[in-house]
């Protein structure tokens, strides 16, 4: 056990002081705009406000998926929102999602334009739209809205308990380490027994249950957050390792994996997105060397 000293609650929680951590300098127990700074627009009628967390690359993988299946409609311009300078305060952005966190959609082929926020809501809203990515069938239908609540549900378990104790929080405790190691990994289990006899989570057939799943269960197997996946004994749950691979090689998951990339190797960072050319011409490799001859 532990040799930290016991926290007795008060009877009233008060905010006094940042609680240390990675993000202790932006979090805070209020919400609403802290700063006045309007969202740009760009030249499509999609407009995407986001980074490349996990719940950010879920929605640009869909968009790529969506233009590599011919949805011209589905173009777009991603702006990138630097959540650890408090870019999601500003008062656009909350106009966009009232709860400040990325991403945000807002589709301005309606009118007036139609916000859409929460990383789940976003997938179900643009997979209806444009009749993809979704089975038709109503069991299969169900299934796949199975999955991708499953996720939205289960994730917190895994970034907000598990990756927030074990890589960002100021101390290293045990009892909550040790609480939501055990959560995730039956988590990693449930994904593992699933794919034992499904290519993808909802069969034969690619859907948003995998996009929504892939950027979180999938980096965990690649070791592309939290560095925990020898703690985690990630690799050997073989059926989620096959499915994570299989994913992590299409041409829209690659592209997707680099829109609102502010870290990582210069030529996989393409910080905004507005056209398809971007990939060949924007990426951060490209810009800084020219910036710097400037």
């Amino acid at each position: 056990m532990s040799d930290q000293s016991e926290y007795t609650p008060p009877k009233v929680w008060t905010f006094d002081k940042e609680n240390g951590g990675k993000f202790a300098s932006i979090n805070r127990p209020t919400a609403g705009a802290q700063t006045e700074k309007e969202l740009q627009v760009g030249k499509h009628p999609l407009q995407l406000y986001s980074l490349s967390t996990p719940n950010g690359v879920k929605v640009t993988v869909m968009l790529e998926e969506l233009l590599a299946l011919g949805h011209e409609g589905a173009e777009y311009d991603a702006w990138l929102i630097n959540i650890g300078e408090g870019d999601q305060f500003g008062s656009g952005f909350v106009g966009a999602n009232p709860n400040s966190k990325i991403p945000a959609l807002m589709d301005h082929s309606t009118t007036p334009p139609t916000r859409v926020f929460e990383s789940g809501a976003i997938l179900l809203y643009l997979a209806e739209k444009f009749g993809a990515l979704l089975p038709s069938d109503p069991a299969n239908k169900a299934e796949c809205l199975s999955w991708l609540f499953w996720q939205m549900g289960s994730a917190p378990y895994l970034g907000g308990g598990f990756g927030h104790f074990y890589a960002y929080a100021p101390e290293k405790f045990e009892y909550p380490i040790n609480r939501f190691a055990m959560e995730v990994k039956r988590q990693l289990d449930v994904l593992d027994q699933r794919l034992a006899d499904n290519r993808f989570m909802c069969g034969d057939e690619y859907t948003i249950a995998d996009i929504a799943i892939w950027p979180w269960y999938g980096a965990v197997v690649q070791n592309k957050v939290y560095e925990a996946a020898e703690f985690l004994d990630a690799a050997s749950y073989k059926n989620l390792g096959r499915w994570t691979h299989e994913i992590a090689e299409r041409e829209a998951v690659k592209r997707g994996r680099m829109v609102n990339r502010a870290m990582g190797p210069l030529e996989e960072q393409l910080r905004e997105r507005h056209n398809a050319s971007d990939f060949d011409l924007r990426t951060q490799d490209k810009l800084e060397p020219a910036a710097e001859e400037a």
